[in-house]
């Protein structure tokens, strides 16, 4: 999953500031755990702030009783990523706006991995869609597909 892949550019910062080690990856337990009710937004640089609040408000935010390590964050990060591909954005592109919105580091490499297997996996939903003659759903299927693809 592409969420293994994000990691914390400033991990380091964000452990001084917590007071105890947390691992770099983003989406990791202890790390979600850490910003969401370890961390004391105040003592952030203004860029570091920024990015930790936009972070939470767009992948933390969810009533899931075991919030924030009930998954919705992964699935929220991922549903981003193929969204940016879907507004034209490419891997490189998505790699910086991560960076940049965020202070997440994913290698384009990863990221046009993920994309390659999203499409395969639209493929299938498709081909099952027809077969099973729900055609909506495949229409989505394809329209998704040709989205990623350009």
């Amino acid at each position: 999953m592409i969420a293994a892949k994000a990691r914390f550019r400033h991990a380091r910062r964000l452990e001084r500031l917590a007071g105890f080690r947390i691992p770099d990856q983003a989406f990791h337990g202890a790390t979600l755990e850490a910003i969401s009710s370890h961390l004391n937004f105040d003592r952030l640089d203004h860029t570091l702030h920024d990015q930790i609040v936009r972070f939470v408000h767009a992948f933390l935010r969810c009533n899931c009783r075991e919030s924030p390590l009930c998954g919705c964050p992964e699935r929220k990060f991922s549903r981003e990523i193929l969204e940016l591909r879907e507004n034209g954005l490419d891997h490189r592109q998505i790699s910086q706006y991560l960076l940049e919105e965020y202070g997440i580091d994913v290698y384009p490499a990863d990221i046009l991995s993920f994309l390659e297997d999203s499409v395969h996996v639209l493929e299938a939903v498709e081909d099952i869609a027809r077969l099973g003659n729900i055609p909506l759903l495949a229409d989505a299927a394809a329209d998704h597909i040709g989205k990623l693809e350009r």
